[in-house]
């Protein structure tokens, strides 16, 4: 069977409009979002003129400095990773400026209808994880949470899948810290957390086979992944 063709280009861009897009209706939902993204969101819902985009660009700012500090080097290629994280966060508040459901100044997350939480936060699910299948397919820098992993990693040479565990309990602790700081009690983190957690993996590992299937990436100087 003859695949299709797709410029990595686009890949890249339809990988980031969707992602946002995950993020606007899990966070609607309000069944618990992943613990790399709980952060921003705490941050962005204990200062009122900060959005969750804007929110985004601090954390993953702040990670990126530090990941200079760890490599012990700062490289101008790096910036494409943080330049990532800020178009994810424009497009994510752009979703929820548009669609009245996921606008928190109109719909406070967890108040809309259970059916309708249900429908978003399912999916919200499948298209997160079709969403960083796109990113693992283009050779464009990913945001700088992926990039941090597999930057250490590869310099230490350390175990990917051990040192990504590590990073994410990292934000998993952080976010329980800045939920009681701020609130005095757990939130964000929920049964959706739990859920994305066990099947993402698997289930970006189904979509990638689907991928490379069916289509075929062209990079930028015409190779082909």
């Amino acid at each position: 069977m003859r695949k299709i063709g797709i410029r990595d280009e686009w890949i890249y861009i339809l990988g980031a409009v969707t992602l946002s897009l995950a993020t606007a209706m899990l966070s609607a939902a309000d069944f618990g979002l992943s613990v790399i993204v709980s952060p921003a969101y705490l941050l962005s819902m204990r200062i009122p003129f900060l959005t969750f985009g804007q929110a985004e660009y601090i954390i993953q700012g702040t990670l990126f400095v530090i990941f200079c500090i760890v490599m012990r080097q700062v490289r101008f290629l790096y910036l494409g990773s943080f330049l990532s994280g800020v178009i994810y966060g424009f497009l994510l508040d752009m979703w929820r400026l548009l669609i009245p459901h996921f606008n928190p100044d109109i719909h406070a997350p967890g108040s809309l209808p259970v059916y309708l939480r249900v429908t978003y936060f399912v999916i919200g699910f499948f298209i997160n994880a079709f969403a960083a299948t796109l990113y693992f397919k283009n050779k464009y820098y990913p945001q700088v949470y992926e990039f941090f992993v597999k930057g250490v990693s590869e310099k230490y040479h350390l175990s990917l899948a051990k040192f990504k565990l590590r990073f994410d309990l990292a934000f998993l602790l952080l976010t329980l810290v800045l939920s009681f700081a701020f609130f005095h009690k757990l939130i964000v983190i929920g049964a959706g957390t739990l859920i994305m957690a066990c099947c993402n993996g698997p289930l970006i590992g189904i979509f990638s086979r689907l991928f490379d299937r069916y289509f075929i990436c062209y990079y930028s100087h015409g190779s082909v992944h």
